[in-house]
């Protein structure tokens, strides 16, 4: 039997980013109030606290902000290693932790140029993944 990855369960803070993901486009949040942008999904502003957020999309490209190359990974990650782990800074200014694929890993530094791609990661499950540019 294959061995499947942990599949997002997307709740009401999360439900529209993940369907934008299933679309391709990268959803965050903005609040109305203060105008910053926000990422992970929540309902309340971190900033000011105001609860009138709205969904805009993401310009999909960022630089990485940090990174790790996991060698050994578990369960269904296990046949996938050697692969880099990220967190990247978005254009807009949040965060989010991501894969950084299609590259050499030696070519992966932190500042460097990514943009977003869509990875089907697994049936039915696809995920916001990143590339050098």
């Amino acid at each position: 039997m294959a061995e499947h990855i942990p599949v997002p369960v997307p709740d009401g803070d999360s439900r529209v980013f993940w369907e934008g993901v299933a679309q391709g486009k990268l959803l965050i949040q903005r609040c109305d109030a203060c105008q910053q942008f926000i990422f992970y999904p929540r309902f309340l502003c971190p900033h000011c606290f105001s609860d009138s957020l709205a969904w805009v999309e993401a310009q999909g490209t960022g630089t990485i902000y940090s990174y790790t190359v996991v060698h050994r990974a578990f369960g269904p990650f296990a046949d996938q290693a050697p692969y880099v782990v990220a967190i990247v800074e978005l254009a807009e200014g949040v965060r989010m932790m991501t894969r950084i694929t299609g590259s050499e890993q030696d070519a992966v530094r932190i500042g460097a140029p990514v943009r977003v791609v869509f990875v089907e990661a697994d049936e039915g499950v696809t995920l916001p993944y990143f590339q050098l540019n």
